[in-house]
């Protein structure tokens, strides 16, 4: 398929600049046999009594970072992590960055480029571990998406981070989980769906346009994904009884399906996973799917596409898009169920 297949047209007055409040107030585009537009509170009752709701628990880390080498400013933004003291990067300008130099953050803490692979730069902090997390956390800020045109406030740091956050690592939000609150929990929770987490620590790569023709040859950014027993079970438990797996998140839909087992079951699951979801690809874990709505010729929409289908998304985004729905990370929701 060609990346040109998963185009369309989207006015820039549709980008949100700022999340709805309170959170669950915004905009829930069910997409069923037809389309109905709800809000972020009606979640529980679209869905069943034994649901079994699977949240990614990971947390955003301040991951962008000015510098400068000798005279010239640099913009760094982790992506992921490669060590105790080194992550991959992103850094602007970075064609003439080369291994060896410098790039000086504050007084007391900088960065060495160790190797550079088209656009990720290799750093080595002069920091490591807790030290290394204390650094980012004076000198660093919100890794807004590259489409939110106005700089990282003081809000933005409680606004880019889900009710779920717990695990120290991402450098992007899971951005469904953002429309949920304690309220819209303890409604779920009287509604009889449980909820289970799952860790993904989403990379900058997610941003990354797909810049060849055909998608057979994009390459994926692997990011860093965690699934417990516990969590393994619940979901292998909740299949045997009947209920459904229902993903909050792209993110948790992939570290999930790249658990997933030929017979639909799952197993425990720590490490790196680059999987590239696209039209064609048999779901094993996944039934229903809240997410926002995604970038033009993104590996995102692919994916949305590969889950309810071609034909309904692009119906789904064109309604979406003439209702006047708010589009990308602090944009509205969609729930989708699998083909």
């Amino acid at each position: 398929m060609k990346t040109a297949d998963f185009d369309f047209n989207l006015p820039p007055d549709r980008i949100a600049e700022h999340p709805a409040k309170p959170r669950d107030a915004a905009r829930l585009l069910d997409v069923a046999e037809r389309l109905h537009d709800r809000t972020v509170r009606d979640l529980p009752a679209l869905l069943e009594p034994g649901d079994l709701m699977v949240v990614n628990d990971t947390r955003v880390i301040p991951a962008r970072l000015d510098g400068r080498r000798g005279e010239v400013r640099v913009e760094i933004t982790l992506h992921k992590r490669e060590g105790e003291r080194e992550w991959a990067t992103f850094a602007r300008p970075g064609k003439r960055l080369k291994p060896g130099d410098v790039i000086a953050i504050a007084d007391d803490f900088a960065a060495e480029v160790v190797a550079k692979d088209g656009m990720e730069v290799r750093l080595r902090f002069s920091k490591g571990g807790p030290a290394l997390m204390e650094a980012l956390h004076r000198h660093g800020r919100m890794p807004l998406p590259p489409y939110i045109r106005r700089e990282a406030d003081e809000q933005d740091a409680a606004d880019y981070q889900t009710v779920f956050a717990a695990r120290e690592g991402a450098v992007a939000a899971p951005t469904a989980g953002l429309h949920f609150t304690p309220e819209l929990l303890a409604a779920l929770d009287a509604r009889g769906i449980r909820r289970v987490p799952v860790t993904l620590h989403v990379g900058a790569g997610t941003f990354l346009p797909v810049k060849v023709d055909d998608i057979a040859e994009h390459r994926m950014h692997s990011e860093w994904g965690e699934i417990s027993a516990e969590t393994a079970e619940a979901i292998n438990v909740t299949r045997a009884a009947g209920g459904r797996i229902v993903s909050v998140g792209t993110t948790a839909l992939r570290i999930l399906e790249t658990a997933g087992l030929d017979d639909r079951s799952i197993r425990a699951f720590s490490g790196d996973t680059d999987i590239f979801i696209t039209p064609g690809y048999r779901f094993k874990i996944v039934d229903l799917l809240v997410t926002n709505f995604h970038l033009p010729r993104s590996t995102l929409f692919m994916l949305v596409c590969a889950f309810a289908g071609m034909d309904t998304m692009k119906a789904a985004y064109a309604h979406a898009i003439g209702q006047n729905y708010r589009f990308f990370s602090y944009g509205d929701a969609s729930l989708l169920r699998r083909v």
